[in-house]
């Protein structure tokens, strides 16, 4: 009786399988690789690195990643990744598009999610970049509001799309606040290079800035050291800096790397555009709770970003999107 219990058993299983041959694959364990050009610690890879801990964590993936990772490196990356069995590989295509689309190709049965200038590559190269113009937007309100001398220094990377509209965004909700305020706005052309954004900051200072926008590393330590004030973005250091970074402009990865998660399991990963998993109303984005600063910023100032955030969530106000190179205005 057991062994025609054992065989009952072993004959449905079987026809599950037959009936679907993709149950197995769909709730497996997806192999998920980060390839990353700069350290873990840097702003923009830390939070798809946390994200994607965080679902390693929980059980839901198998995770390993590369840092450091030169351009000249990166396909070849992808391509051990893509023929070591990974099903989902996330990344930064912005200075390799031309390759990592050839792996994508090359690889049709891998899932890519892939940051990008560009549009998505069917059938499996879905785009992403951290659309978080909204919060700093807001950040920009909370600096236009703490300036004493009206002059604000900012300090980017490159200045390529994804930097400008996060810097015109700011400059916009300073100059809502206060129409006053000028600026002096400087790109060390890297990503990461904590000193060289540091000595950017400080030249700034000399020309009477008292907030400094910290879109790289470097930026808070020259600030710290001068005695100003900060405004922080991607992610919230005030914990490093508590009398120096007032408010920042978070992204969280986490909606965007949890869908695609989600449709490798399920089979149904496609090529998208998942920008809008970075908005406030997907919750991929926020300003950072202002923690230290929460009594120090002025009562009225804090009363209008809560404002706009509230009508931002509810969709009454848009932060345009302006992609163009923001220019210097202080004299």
């Amino acid at each position: 009786m057991k062994s025609l219990n054992r065989r009952h058993l072993v004959a449905l299983a079987a026809a599950l399988v037959a009936v679907a041959p993709g149950l197995s694959l769909a709730q497996a364990k997806p192999k998920v690789a980060g390839i990353y050009t700069v350290p873990f610690e840097q702003q923009w890879a830390g939070r798809l690195h946390t994200a994607l801990k965080a679902a390693e964590a929980r059980g839901e993936i198998e995770y390993k990643a590369s840092e450091n990772v030169s351009n000249a490196d990166y396909e070849r990356v992808m391509r051990e990744y893509a023929t070591a069995g990974n099903t989902l590989i996330v990344g930064e295509a912005f200075a390799v598009e031309a390759a990592a689309r050839k792996v994508a190709k090359d690889f049709p049965k891998v899932s890519f999610l892939m940051g990008s200038s560009g549009k998505p590559q069917a059938p499996n190269f879905s785009v992403f970049d951290n659309y978080i113009q909204e919060p700093a937007y807001l950040s920009g309100m909370v600096a236009g509001g703490m300036t004493k001398s009206n002059k604000i220094g900012m300090v980017g990377g490159f200045p390529i799309p994804e930097v400008n509209r996060l810097m015109n965004a700011f400059m916009a909700g300073a100059k809502e606040v206060n129409p006053k305020v000028e600026f002096s706005v400087s790109f060390i052309n890297s990503w990461f290079d904590p000193p060289k954004a540091k000595e950017a900051a400080f030249a700034m200072i000399d020309k009477g800035a008292d907030v400094l926008y910290a879109e790289r590393f470097g930026v808070s330590d020259a600030a710290k050291e001068k005695g100003k004030l900060a405004i922080g973005n991607v992610i919230n250091t005030q914990d490093k800096y508590p009398d120096t970074v007032v408010a920042s402009a978070m992204w969280h990865f986490e909606p965007s790397a949890d869908r695609a998660i989600k449709m490798v399991k399920d089979g149904k990963f496609t090529a998208e555009d998942y920008g809008q998993y970075s908005m406030m109303k997907h919750k991929g984005s926020s300003l950072a709770p202002l923690g230290t600063f929460e009594k120090k910023i002025p009562a009225d100032v804090v009363a209008k970003m809560r404002a706009k955030e509230k009508a931002i969530v509810e969709g009454k106000f848009t932060v345009k999107v302006d992609d163009n190179q923001p220019k210097s205005s202080a004299k």
